[in-house]
This record gives structure tokens, sequence and C-alpha cells, in this order.
């Protein structure tokens, strides 16, 4: 599934990326005696990452049924606020790397190596979490080789923050993450859209009519057309943007409702982080 690759991918560059950060301010400020710490943030935050993936398969097959439909409708739809947050979280971050350097030497000047093992740990294990729960959501839609496009991605993703930080490569890193946006934002409206029908097949929703039905027929030897949303060309869509050949009304106004909604607070993202920031310090 080609959008495994481009969660893995992305998720694993922004933790490359905090890694990086951190390694090249450690070196800069000539403290690389604390660079075995990070090392063993990066190595705990990675088997934790591990334990929970294996935690939610666990939890995932544990259900049958209409326990089952509502779990995975939960999950898909769970996914698609939190890779929602991410992306306009990451919109919003023009100085990410002053202010994981600010936090990093916040602890070195207390010396204290384990609030630098936290900050190194719960960023790489945040990154780790939130792609055990695309991966799972993305599962639950169908899909082939999520293992392999997974970790396809991690790989990539490695290789990129290689070239980024020791061959000191210059890569439009702001061009990529708003070309993935895009597609994730599509990505998410396809699971908020599965998720719906889920619902509706475990009776939680109403069921509403079909609103088309483009699915061509089964070839004669049983395999897919392609454009059948099972075929190869119809899969792929299905899997970048959450294709349905045969959606409900229901499944087609949630996935328009999402894009529309997104569409909207991407336009107006600074209005609105200057919102939420005046909300915090009135709290403060």
């Amino acid at each position: 599934m080609v959008s495994s690759f481009i969660i893995t991918f992305r998720e694993t560059l922004e933790a490359a990326l905090i890694v990086g950060i951190i390694l090249a301010y450690l070196f800069r400020t000539k403290q690389h005696r604390y660079n075995n710490v990070v090392y063993y943030g990066v190595f705990c935050a990675v088997v934790a990452s591990i334990i929970a993936a294996v935690l939610f398969q666990f939890l995932a097959g544990g259900f049958e049924g209409r326990a089952e439909e509502i779990f995975e409708g939960f999950t898909m739809l769970f996914a698609a606020v939190l890779l929602t947050s991410m992306i306009l979280w990451m919109l919003r971050q023009k100085n990410v790397a002053k202010e994981i350097e600010h936090r990093v030497q916040r602890h070195l000047n207390t010396q204290q190596q384990f609030g630098l093992f936290l900050v190194t740990f719960l960023s790489v294990f945040r990154e780790g979490v939130e792609t055990v729960i695309f991966l799972g959501a993305s599962s639950f839609s169908g899909g082939d080789n999520l293992l392999l496009w997974g970790l396809s991605g991690v790989i990539a993703a490695c290789i990129l923050g290689y070239l980024i930080f020791v061959a000191a490569k210059k890569i439009k890193l702001k061009l990529f993450f708003n070309i993935s946006s895009v597609f994730l934002i599509l990505f998410a409206a396809g699971l908020v859209a599965h998720g719906i029908h889920e619902f509706e097949e475990a009776k939680l929703l109403p069921a509403t009519i079909e609103v088309w039905n483009l699915n061509p027929a089964v070839n004669p030897d049983g395999s897919f057309p392609a454009l059948h949303e099972k075929g190869a060309v119809g899969g792929l869509a299905k899997d970048l943007f959450g294709y349905n050949g045969n959606p409900s009304l229901l499944e087609v106004i949630s996935y328009l409702a999402y894009i529309l909604l997104v569409v909207l607070l991407w336009r107006n993202i600074d209005k609105l982080w200057t919102k939420i920031d005046k909300v915090e310090e009135i709290v403060k």
C-alpha cells in the first residue's frame, strides 16, 4: 500500500529530523558526551513502539462481528483526527529546531540527563504510536503488503535523514511536507468515510442509499477489472484517496465535509493558532 509507505516515511522522517537536530546541537555546543543518552532514548522509543504495535494487534484481534466493526470504525475516525492534528501542527511549526534546542539546553544547564532522555524518547515514541494507529486504521480499509511498504518507508526516511545531517545535502523539506500533507488529507478523508461505513454496518448509524456503483463486473476468471475498487487502478485510488466504487450517501457527505473542513482550517491556520495561544495564555 502506497499510503503505508507515505505514512511511515513521513513519521520516521519527522523522528529522524528531531533526533538529528538534538545531535547536531550537542555537536555544535561540544556536548557529545550526552550522545549516548540520545541513542538510549531512540532505542527505548523504538522498543516501546513495537510493544504498542503488538498490543494494538492483540486488542484488534479480540473483537468479532458487530464489536469488530465498531472498533474498526472508531479506530479509523480517531486516526483521521490524529492525522489532521499532526498536519495542522506541522503547518504551524516555523521554528521547530529552535524550540527543540531550547528544551535540550534547559536540561543541559541543569545537567539532567534523564530530561534529555525524555525529550528524545517522547519525540520518537509519539511518532511511533501515531504510525501504529495510522497503519492499523489503514489495514482495516484493506490493502496488501502493508508491512513491506511500511518498512520501505522507514528505510527510505532513514536514508534521507542521513543525507540531510551526515552528508549535509540541502533538501526542500517544506515542499515535501506540503505535498505529503495533501495526500494524507485525502487519505484521512477516506478513513472518515470508511469509519462511517463501519458504523453503518454495525447499525450505529442508519443505512443510507447507495449513491453510485462504478465497480465493473468481476472477470470470468474471478479477477477484478482494473477500475474495480479491488483492481489495480481502483485499488491504488482506494489506498491513496479512499476511493469507494459504491459508497453510501453518508460516506460521500462525510468525505466531502471532511475535506472542506480541513481546507478551511488550512487557509486560516494562522488565525486558528493565534486564538488557541490566547486561550492558553488566559488559562495560565
